[in-house]
């Protein structure tokens, strides 16, 4: 009869073996470059490490150890929005922009964008505060932000009931932004008034 005290040890040991040759730093980055290849959004540290089955800290060092490796390249691989994900290069900036741009007649108009700033850095906000801030009926506006997926409703109002609308993680996701504290501030671009937030916090819903 077997001994199951000589047995164990025995498994333990063949399976810290296997783990072992199993794990390769440099198979490890190139199964990461091959994930973040064909991904839509960023992917967290955690998801990579169920899915290539090693610890999140090994993936950590990987993706510290591939980030300086594409500083010479025209696209470079960032952490946004709490995952991980390939972007162009922002020195590139400009021939991206032509590509994706020229002869596309959906990009946003100067009024959603100018709504969207507004949603931005006043969320949770009401879409009559936004139409009172711009002067204009942002309805139509609204509706073309929250299909592209820039905007969504964020609970109601309790003064008056209005639904109240933010930003989404797409939104951080298009800007490169890990949060909304990375948005630049927002004084430098307004004019000398005193008091612009009493101003604003006046106008009526």
């Amino acid at each position: 009869m077997s001994n199951p005290e000589v047995e164990t040890p025995a498994l333990e040991v063949v399976e810290d073996s296997q783990l072992s040759h199993v794990f390769d730093p440099a198979l490890l980055a190139r199964s990461i470059e091959a994930i973040l290849m064909v991904v839509d959004e960023p992917v967290t540290e955690l998801t990579l490490a169920s899915v290539l089955q090693v610890t999140v800290d090994q993936v950590v060092d990987a993706l510290e150890a591939l980030v300086p490796s594409y500083e010479d390249r025209g696209f470079s691989l960032k952490a946004i929005n709490g995952g991980w994900r390939f972007y162009s290069h922002p020195d590139c900036s400009a021939v991206v922009e032509k590509f994706v741009l020229d002869g596309q007649q959906n990009r946003l108009t100067q009024a959603a964008l100018e709504t969207l700033a507004v949603i931005a850095y006043r969320q949770p906000v009401s879409r009559a505060r936004v139409s009172a801030i711009r002067g204009v009926n942002v309805e139509a506006v609204m509706k073309t932000l929250i299909t592209r997926g820039l905007v969504e409703e964020y609970g109601v109002e309790n003064e008056t009931g209005a639904i109240l609308y933010k930003t989404t993680s797409y939104f951080l996701e298009r800007l490169g932004l890990n949060s909304l504290t990375d948005l630049p501030p927002l004084a430098p671009h307004l004019p000398d008034i005193d008091g612009l937030d009493e101003i604003l916090d006046s106008l009526t819903d």
